[in-house]
């Protein structure tokens, strides 16, 4: 078994419990076996296609619909890739990465400056923390900047997922979130 498949197992061991019914638990592990797989790109019809599937709809249930708990899950991952790569000199990067889209419906989508088109596009931008040490290094956090454009349209969040508690957070903000 390649070592990714086994990191993945050793990993999931430890996530098994986030997730109440066995299906999710299964598509779990192969999520995470197709992100810590060789699939160029980690979106869900390459990590569908990567699994085996013929389409993304078990990858987006896992993601939209199934019940587990995504902070407990991050808890886990966060104390597993500090046991792997944990040294004293590990340092921590908070980096933000713009996700440009088509439409208006994504949360905290809008007309914003991505510096992964390197221009102000219609976007989404995540704020990542990420855990670097000699032994490599892995996202361990993340936070959805949303804009006030979305924060001061509690409908619009509604519609799209968004719980009524949130509130406007700068970027800065965010990052200390992260």
């Amino acid at each position: 078994m390649p070592l990714r498949a086994i990191r993945a197992e050793v990993l999931h061991a430890r996530l098994a419990n986030q997730f109440s019914r066995s299906e999710s638990r299964e598509r779990s592990l192969s999520y995470l076996k197709g992100l810590l797989g060789t699939a160029e790109r980690k979106n869900g019809w390459q990590l569908a296609e990567w699994i085996g599937d013929s389409t993304p709809d078990g990858v987006q249930y896992l993601l939209e619909r199934a019940r587990w708990d995504a902070n407990a899950a991050r808890d886990v991952l966060r104390d597993y890739v500090v046991e792997q790569l944990g040294t004293r000199d590990a340092v921590l990067v908070v980096d933000e990465t713009g996700f440009v889209k088509k439409g208006e419906h994504s949360a905290g989508v809008q007309r914003q400056y991505s510096g992964t088109a390197g221009s102000i596009e219609n976007s989404q931008i995540g704020v990542f923390l990420c855990y670097a040490g000699h032994g490599g290094s892995a996202f361990i956090d993340r936070e959805l900047y949303l804009p006030q454009s979305w924060t001061g349209d509690p409908q619009r969040c509604k519609v799209a997922g968004i719980p009524d508690t949130t509130k406007f957070a700068t970027k800065p903000a965010r990052q200390t979130d992260a």
